[in-house]
């Protein structure tokens, strides 16, 4: 679970400490491939009141006493803190997170089950498909494209592009295609009439 977490947390930018007697083998991967973080390994045991030293604290040893001792201390310094599997000892929760390029979706139970979270993670990204990430740089280039000729970005009723044949465009493979969609919404926006497909 521990790896998990910290390979969230790089992917998102952050400079994580881990400190653990024993740890996952899969944490020095993560550490030698690091991407968008910084990952530093301390191999050791947790020493009372240092959660004040980070700005926020992910608790996973997966022994009770050393965890809510790790909460507390977090609590006490006014750091945030995630206790895994202990939502009553957290005063933030980590969702859980479908990526697909600028994509992000996230799923929570409030801690009540981090399983459900994850599954319906997993049905909901099955059930978009691998494209989202070309969905949303086309959307984008025709933001881009609105702002560049000094209209508002609502003068696309992006919405209604969506509800239509685009996504299926983007899941099939046809960008081109995709592209001239987007590019007939915004010239009808910007007054120059339809594009031909």
């Amino acid at each position: 679970m521990a790896a998990r977490k910290v390979a969230d947390l790089l992917e998102c930018g952050a400079a994580l400490t881990v400190v653990a007697p024993e740890l996952d083998p899969a944490l020095d991967s993560l550490a030698a491939g690091a991407v968008g973080g910084t990952l530093r390994i301390q191999q050791r045991q947790y020493r009372a009141g240092e959660a004040a030293a980070y700005r926020l604290v992910v608790t996973a040893t997966g022994v009770e006493e050393v965890d809510r001792q790790v909460a507390a201390d977090a609590e006490a310094a006014g750091v945030w803190v995630n206790c895994a599997d202990d939502p009553d000892h957290c005063t933030f929760i980590l969702p859980s997170v479908h990526r697909d390029g600028p994509v992000s979706i996230a799923v929570s139970t409030g801690g009540a089950s981090p399983a459900l979270a994850a599954w319906l993670r997993r049905r909901i990204g099955e059930s978009l498909g691998a494209h989202l990430d070309l969905l949303a740089t086309l959307l984008e280039e025709g933001r881009r494209a609105l702002r560049r000729a000094g209209r508002p970005t609502t003068a696309v009723d992006w919405a209604q592009l969506l509800d239509g044949d685009l996504p299926a465009l983007v899941a099939e493979g046809k960008e081109d295609d995709a592209r001239r969609w987007v590019d007939e919404a915004v010239a009808v926006a910007l007054g120059r009439g339809p594009l031909e497909h």
